[in-house]
């Protein structure tokens, strides 16, 4: 297990972190996320061995970890860090890059497993292309596939999609993630974009001016945000009042919910005025005003007529599920 406890760090008189903790098991998947400056990639050079932490431990398997006041060398041996710098040798080529990550004492098997991972990262057709002509986007796939060459126990991805085209982002996610819970890997993702992590992340942990504004399961901490902040990280959120329901009429706070969660009807409930229309594939976002101000809800038929006046509901189940975690954050 990888514990982190109490971990505090600044540059000069400028604090990053502060008090954080947290642990990873085995083969167990951490999405470390926040707006930018909120200290994920300070948090991941921490813990790789990188920075000198002012307080806290860091350890694996109880065993603990030492900054670069007690290492020659930052890092350890077990752990790989793919940084958004990348690091690659730009003169020799991605085959090359990727096996100079291998181990010496296995030469005869380097051919093989440099075409699987060749085939993980989809560059099969660039092996003997040198690393100076790929696009930004390739060379992050070639520092991800030297990153894992030697099936590392802990994996640190910092943003490890950002400049990766969209349409290999999705195609990568669904390869690379579950290879490594295949292999055991336990893996710490640095990242901005909800897509990176939701369908693959054990758990969230979200950071705010270097302090842990939230630590939950992944499913949980969707459902169940903390406060708007945390529901923003994964898209556009809206902020309704209670009072604004009958059933909840002299209630004085406001729940979070997502477009998504609203149920359009034409009888009954908050009155909306349509405002603007987005066509997103397969439905529309529609912005529209109500007396609390804007909402944002999903249409998955059709674009709605500006002006049009529509009632959005919520059902009782999401309200309640929502009180739950403000009244446990009030005691």
């Amino acid at each position: 297990m990888l514990a982190v406890t109490k971990i505090t760090f600044s540059y000069k008189d400028h604090p990053v972190l502060s008090n954080i903790s947290f642990n990873v098991d085995k083969g167990n998947h951490l999405a470390i996320m926040g707006e930018s400056g909120s200290g994920k990639s300070t948090l991941l050079k921490g813990i790789f061995g990188e920075l000198h932490l002012n307080e806290g431990t860091i350890s694996w398997k109880e065993r603990p970890l030492l900054g670069p006041n007690y290492n020659l060398i930052p890092g350890e041996s077990f752990m790989k860090y793919v940084s958004q710098d990348f690091d690659l040798m730009p003169y020799t080529t991605v085959s090359e890059n990727i096996g100079e990550h291998l181990s010496v004492f296995e030469q005869e098997s380097h051919e093989s497993r440099i075409a699987e991972l060749l085939r993980l990262i989809g560059l099969e057709d660039y092996a003997s292309e040198k690393v100076k002509n790929l696009s930004g986007g390739q060379k992050q796939r070639v520092a991800l596939a030297r990153a894992i060459a030697q099936e590392p126990e802990v994996l640190l991805l910092d943003e490890p999609f950002s400049n990766i085209d969209q349409f290999k982002k999705n195609e990568l996610r669904y390869r690379l993630f579950p290879y490594l819970r295949e292999k055991g890997i336990s893996v710490l993702t640095a990242t901005h974009d909800s897509n990176d992590i939701l369908s693959f992340a054990d758990g969230i942990l979200v950071l705010k001016d270097g302090r842990i504004e939230d630590y939950q399961p992944t499913e949980h901490l969707f459902k169940n945000p903390k406060n708007k902040y945390v529901a923003s990280l994964f898209g556009v959120v809206n902020e309704v009042p209670l009072n604004a329901l009958k059933e909840y009429a002299k209630s004085n706070i406001s729940i979070l919910v997502y477009p998504h969660e609203f149920e359009i009807s034409n009888k009954s409930g908050l009155v909306v005025y349509v405002a603007n229309n987005h066509f997103k594939g397969n439905f529309y976002l529609i912005e529209g005003v109500s007396e609390n101000g804007q909402l944002i809800f999903f249409n998955n038929k059709s674009s709605l007529q500006v002006h049009t006046k529509v009632f959005l509901n919520i059902s009782l189940q999401l309200v309640n599920s929502r009180l739950k975690p403000l009244n446990e954050n009030e005691s």
